[in-house]
């Protein structure tokens, strides 16, 4: 059987991978050895700039609806409770980010909204399926599978895990260190007596217990300190374990954790691929990278992994683009890994000396940091000209031209498009140009094309690039948030950009003047060739 791209794995990452492929309408298959769906929390948390990029796929409100903004922390010392503590409390969404904080969601429902997604693009998860080997050359992949049968990739991506097979058969190092002595016992479980509107943290000098709630689920999250026998050796988890570490520092009279459906261990392991990509094969998620999970930047790193190659894999698999575009996922997405390693090593020490204080619990490793909404690409070889080039693109609410109906800049971005934005009147013209010459690639934005004091070369200009067709879109900055966004007020930073070229992962690009339409068209025509 052929396909275009094969991901191994179907966890975030590789569902992530799934959905935007399959967007862009490249042919794309996930198998993944498991021969049925978890139902564990796992990795539990979707930070700001992963809400903003499942919105992007048109499932961020279904998450939300699943989960907890905001979520309060009650920490307690000496079994009784001292302090309370909302995570992001005292932010609100802005113009710019419409995300103030994260959500606490389990694992398995990000999932399940994951592949219902990828479900609506006619594409499903194939489980107990496993790779055991495969072989490429100048033309492809062959991957070998466990009950016999074979697929013919045009690309292989390894979202497998921190024990990738993939990875393992690259012989693709991952170097780094796993600290023997640090780790926790972990669950999920019934406790029956607490609030659930707080993520309770029993913090001692010998120890601790969390319990996480979840939306809608009797089930809560445990996270506590190992426990030893006589002679100093890891005691498996267990029920009877965490009852005893309830026991020895939650205190509460008649509090039991009952129905276990999942118990495991935790050890710290903080490692990273020397290399993200080799030939045709790329390793993307706990495959490339893992970490501490301080600061809850597992899971997200790899959805933004997903979504940093998924679109350059649909360009070039689509022949749009040329295959030396595959070469920026590495040079982008290597220095991030390397950035959130030492990032959440830092949370992790912030959060062991904050706890050794009563009232203090996780909210120690709460920083804009964890947000990643300062992530961005200035180094790339993709930020082609303006001082925000690579940066995150912000959010913006306008109305559309003509009915006044409420847009937001994230709207006209989504999809597996580049978007042009062109500030004024005088922007128009190159818009125009750029629609003629790129076609479906890019989705061209006016943003107060008709208003002020256009002369009548702009007025032209915007006639003709209205007259072009579908996939425009006019919009008028009521409140002037757009160009502030994007530098397009007179004076700001000295430069009041006329075009800005929005990348399909919400990337800048490029700022550039507003007559500068030719450049756009010169850049992507070029794009990895």
């Amino acid at each position: 059987m052929t396909t275009s791209v094969l991901i191994v794995g179907a966890g975030p990452t590789g569902l992530t991978l799934g959905c935007v492929l399959a967007r862009a309408g490249v042919p794309v298959r996930i198998i993944d050895k498991s021969p049925e769906f978890h139902r564990t929390s796992r990795g539990k948390g979707l930070n700001q700039r992963s809400r903003e990029l499942l919105e992007d796929l048109g499932v961020a409100e279904e998450a939300a609806e699943s989960g907890i903004e905001h979520i309060a922390l009650r920490k307690y010392r000496d079994g009784a409770a001292v302090a309370d503590h909302v995570a992001f409390g005292d932010r609100v969404p802005t113009p710019d980010a419409p995300y103030a904080s994260g959500l606490i969601i389990p694992q398995w429902r990000t999932e399940e909204i994951l592949r219902g997604r990828l479900a609506s693009y006619g594409v499903e998860v194939e489980l107990g399926r496993e790779m055991t080997g495969f072989t490429q050359d100048e033309r492809g992949v062959t991957v070998t599978l466990a009950d016999g049968g074979r697929v013919e990739a045009g690309y292989l991506v390894g979202c497998d895990g921190g024990h990738s097979p993939v990875r393992k058969a690259l012989g693709v190092g991952f170097e780094g260190a796993t600290e023997a002595e640090e780790c926790m016992v972990i669950g999920d479980v019934e406790v029956d007596g607490l609030d659930p509107e707080f993520w309770h943290q029993w913090f001692d000098e010998d120890g601790a217990v969390m319990l996480c709630p979840f939306r809608g689920s009797r089930h809560w999250q445990l996270q506590g300190a190992v426990e030893r026998d006589a002679a100093g050796h890891l005691v498996e988890p267990s029920l009877a374990a965490f009852q005893r570490l309830f026991d020895r520092h939650v205190r509460m009279p008649g509090l039991r954790p009952t129905n276990p459906t999942w118990l495991s261990s935790y050890r710290i392991n903080v490692r990273m691929a020397d290399r993200f990509r080799v030939g045709r094969v790329f390793l993307a998620g706990d495959a490339a990278h893992v970490h501490s999970i301080a600061g809850g930047l597992g899971m997200n790193t790899g959805i933004q992994d997903a979504f940093n190659l998924g679109w350059k894999l649909a360009l070039v698999a689509r022949g749009v683009a040329g295959p030396g575009l595959l070469a920026t996922y590495e040079e982008e997405r290597l220095p991030v890994a390397a950035w959130t390693l030492k990032l959440t090593d830092e949370r992790l020490r912030a959060v062991r000396e904050g706890v050794m204080t009563a009232g203090v619990g996780t909210e120690a490793v709460v920083t804009d940091d964890i947000t990643t909404l300062g992530v961005g690409y200035g180094w790339s070889s993709l930020a082609w000209g303006g001082g925000t080039s690579g940066e995150r693109a912000p959010d913006a609410p306008c109305v559309e031209a003509g009915t006044g109906r409420p847009v937001r800049l994230f709207e006209v971005f989504a999809g597996p498009h580049f978007t042009l934005l062109g500030f004024g009147a005088d922007s128009a013209a190159a818009l125009a140009e750029v629609s003629r010459a790129c076609g479906d690639l890019v989705r061209t934005c006016l943003v107060d094309g008709r208003g002020g004091a256009a002369d009548i070369a702009g007025a032209r200009g915007v006639a003709a690039w209205s007259a072009g067709g579908a996939g425009h879109v006019e919009l008028v900055d009521a409140g002037g948030h757009a160009r502030r966004a994007y530098g397009g007020e007179a004076g700001v930073g000295g430069f009041a950009p006329g075009l800005v070229l929005i990348r399909p992962d919400n990337h800048i690009a490029m700022s550039a003047a507003a007559d500068r339409g030719a450049e756009v068209v010169d850049r992507l025509r070029r794009l990895g060739r």
